[in-house]
Order: structure tokens, then sequence, then C-alpha cells
């Protein structure tokens, strides 16, 4: 039986790293598309040096890991290290199966006669592809302290699941999501002529206000968002979106809910998995409670809160808990809203969705839940309220006390601009739950932007686009104009 022998090895590494011949930098197809706005925070964990960590990139397929891994490259290279110094293999190439991460290490080591006290920078792409990767990775950490370490996975939950067990000490998880509606419009080239942008001085320093130049030029584009937006393949080829759903369905929900997930958790009722996804995707943004979800997708409560489990652990969905009138949890959580992590899911699974399309309403509430998945330290401190007489989309309490901070409404329409009695609800959650009444509630509209005082309650009204833009911009504001 013929084996692979180490030159055909060497050869696809010199295919794989073009940088190694002088004057070579990335293929101009990745070097053609636009940076994530994570990239400035993803490349300084890389040249890092004061810790000895390797930086494990995770979060849901498709959306730019191994071209952000490329851009790290070309900044290394701009910024004068050698190209033989940095090594880069996707652990997807046949060529490599089976083969340890070290002897592929010792391989390149061998070929340019690195030291073991070299500043090397190594690139493990898709590295879920090798069994028991995080083992290897913790050794390769352990054993040259000196080498940059970085990989990237597309099993989401795998990684997450391994990166935890085995990497402590050793690993810097970096989560990259889905594509901002900020940097969707950033990636279309379209910021300039559609967003005007205000620094104003506040009591808490220096923020950014934006505004819409074309309000409903921003929608259209909002609307393009929520069909094909959070991927960037899919934003920068026109061909994809001629049809966002095949591309979006078969290369990204099909490979999680049918080969990640099953291989990963053992699951022997795919269909199960499946009709459960389908169900939570076309009630993004509703109330939803597991009798409910039992008696709807065909499947035991049980087996729902372990999939759900799963499913969240993929970065597919996010669940968001109720708290009451008077800002209290329940004890037993039987009703919570689920969002898929990216409104696109649901266009590919039902079909696109119009501005005026019925589910409008709950894709908007999505998308705008989807951007504060981008901030850490928010996202587990959001709610929404219900009680038996109303009903408020986003409270935010605070981390230590528990109180309420501030509240938001999401609504697709400009009704309530002109039909104050919309916004009672809001008006006995706040008299009842926030002290500060310098605090202005926020609602989303269509189009409308306007700022009242109603029953002594404060409120301003942004248009929904406006709102989502201005959050993506905010939380990721490191990758303006760089």
């Amino acid at each position: 039986m013929l084996t692979i022998s180490t030159n055909e090895i060497l050869d696809r590494f010199e295919f794989d790293n073009p940088w190694w011949t002088q004057g070579e930098g990335i293929e101009e197809r990745f070097a053609g598309f636009p940076r994530r706005f994570y990239f400035n925070s993803f490349i300084t964990l890389i040249q890092d040096r004061s810790v000895n960590r390797a930086v494990v990139v995770m979060g849901p397929r498709r959306v730019g890991k191994t071209v952000m891994v490329y851009h790290a490259i070309q900044a290394l290279l701009d910024d004068g290290v050698p190209g033989n110094s940095i090594f880069y293999m996707s652990l997807e190439t046949p060529l490599y199966s089976g083969i340890a991460l070290e002897k592929m290490l010792n391989l390149f080591q061998k070929h340019f006669e690195h030291k073991k006290d070299g500043q090397l920078y190594i690139f493990f792409d898709e590295v879920q592809y090798l069994r028991d990767w995080e083992i290897h990775l913790k050794s390769l950490v352990d054993s040259y302290a000196s080498y940059r370490f970085a990989v990237t996975g597309s099993a989401a939950a795998a990684l997450k699941l391994k990166s935890q067990e085995s990497g402590a000490g050793r690993f810097t998880d970096f989560v990259l999501p889905p594509l901002t509606f900020s940097e969707y419009i950033n990636f279309i080239k379209r910021k300039d002529e559609l967003i005007e942008t205000n620094k104003v001085l506040t009591r808490h320093g220096n923020k950014y206000e934006y505004k819409a130049r074309d309000i409903d030029e921003l929608n259209k584009e909002f609307c393009n968002y929520l069909n094909f937006g959070g991927y960037p393949e899919a934003v920068m080829s026109k061909v994809i979106q001629q049809d966002p759903g095949r591309y979006i369905k078969s290369d990204i929900i099909d490979k999680v809910l049918l080969r990640d997930l099953p291989s990963l958790y053992g699951i022997s009722d795919i269909q199960e998995l499946n009709r459960l996804f389908t169900t939570l995707a076309y009630n993004t943004g509703n109330e939803i409670t597991l009798e409910g979800l039992s008696k709807s997708a065909g499947v035991a409560k049980n087996t729902i809160k372990r999939y759900l489990e799963y499913l969240e652990a993929a970065f597919l969905i996010r669940r968001v808990n109720r708290i009451d009138n008077n800002a209290r949890h329940f004890k037993r959580a039987t009703s919570f809203k689920v969002y898929l992590t990216n409104p696109s899911m649901r266009s590919a699974l039902f079909g696109s969705i119009g501005e005026d399309g019925t589910a409008m309403g709950h894709l908007v509430e999505t998308a705008i839940y989807s951007q504060w998945l981008h901030s850490s330290s928010s996202i587990d401190n959001l709610f929404y309220a219900r009680w038996p007489a109303g009903e408020v989309d986003i409270v935010c309490l605070d981390k230590a006390t528990q109180k309420p901070i501030w509240i938001v409404e999401v609504k697709w329409s400009d009704r309530v601009v002109s039909n104050y009695g919309d916004l009672d609800n809001c008006v006995k959650f706040m008299l009842a739950n926030i002290q500060d009444r310098d605090s202005t509630v926020l609602i989303t509209t269509k189009t409308a932007t306007d700022s009242i005082v109603y029953k002594n309650v404060a409120f301003k009204f942004v248009p929904s686009s406006i709102y989502a833009y201005a959050l993506g911009a905010n939380i990721l504001p490191n990758a303006w104009d760089k």
C-alpha cells in the first residue's frame, strides 16, 4: 500500500504558504475581503507574547474565521515578520489526515531549521477534523512557549466543549459571531452614503450618534441583511444572493444539524433535532414553552432541554429568560424566548422576507438581539418582561442588584409615534422599577425619529435599522476606518 511521503507533505506546505516565497503575500481572493471588526482584537491576541496561550477561534460556519486568519498573516508580513516564520495548514486537507500536529510542526521546523526558542506563528485551520486536537494543542503550547498558536474550527459546539475541558490556562477562546449590521454596511461600502456619524460629548465621555441620510434606502439594506447579510461570503457574492436560502441551509444549517451536533453528542434521531430547530426558527422572537415545543415538534420535554443546550452551544440560538412586571425572576422558567443568532437562517428555511412581511416584526427583534450577542458583558443581563396586561421586549438588569437599568421596545411600525397609548406598558414598567427619572425609554420604529415626554416618562423614537447599526458600531468601535 502506498504511503504519503514527506516530500508530498512539504509540497503541500509550499502550496498553502505562498508567503514563503520572497515578496509574496496571501491570495488576492482573501486580501480582497473587508476585515471583520473583530480583527484588531484578534491580531492583538496573536502578537501578545506576554501570555503563553493558544487562541481558539470558534463560531458558526461561514462567518469568516479562515479569512480573518489570512488577514492576520498578511498583517504579520506587513509588520516585517519573515514569511518563513509563519506556518498555516488546514486540517480539512485529505493529505494531512491522521497526522499529529506536532509531526506537522516538526516538518516545518526542520524545513527552515527553526529553533525551539524562535518566534514563530502557527495557524491550524479546521482543527475539529483532528481527533483529540485539544490534547495535541495543549502539549504544543507547553512545549514551545515562544511560538504563538491559533486554531479555528467550524464545529463550534465541539470546540467550545473541548476547549473548556482541556485548555484551562492554555487556551483563549475567541468567538466570532455573524456580521453585525454595521459590518454589513461597511462590507457593501455604503456607510458614507447611508449613515451620518456625529461625535457627542456626554458626562460619560465621547459617544457616537448615527442618523440615516436616506432611511428608505437604509431599510432596504436592513431587509437584505435579514435575508443574507450575516455571512460575509453571501454579502460579497451576487450569485449567492440570488438564492441565499440554498447556500445558508445546505452549507451552514444542515452541516451543523446533520453532522456536527450528532457526531459530538451521539444524537441518533437527526430528524427529531431538525424538527425542533425548524420550529424554533419559525418562532424566533416569540415566547415559547417547553410544553408547547414538545407538542409542536413532537419531541419529549427532557429531550428538548438537551437539544436546546446543544443548539445554543453551536451558536445557532440564544435563549432569553422572562421577568415579571416587578422585574422579578420566575422560580420555574417554563416560558422563554428563543432568538436565532442570525435572522438569515429563518429566511433560508422559509423564504426571503420583504419589508412588509408578516414575520418582519419578529425578525427585526431577532436582528437587534443578534447585535447584542457581540457584547459578552451585556448579553447575559438582558431579559424580557411579560405580565398578564403587557410586555417589554428588552430589559437590562444591573448584574449586582438585578434591578432594571434601561428598557427597549422593538417595533417595525411608525404608529406608536402618534398613538401614545401603545407606550402605557413601558410607562408602568418604568415607574414601578427604574428610579432614575432621567432614564429614557427607547422605542424603535420603521422610519420615524422623535423625542417626547409621556406621563412623566421620556421616550426616544429611533428607526430599527439605525438602532441595529448603532449597536454594532458602538459595541465594536475599534475597526472604524482601519
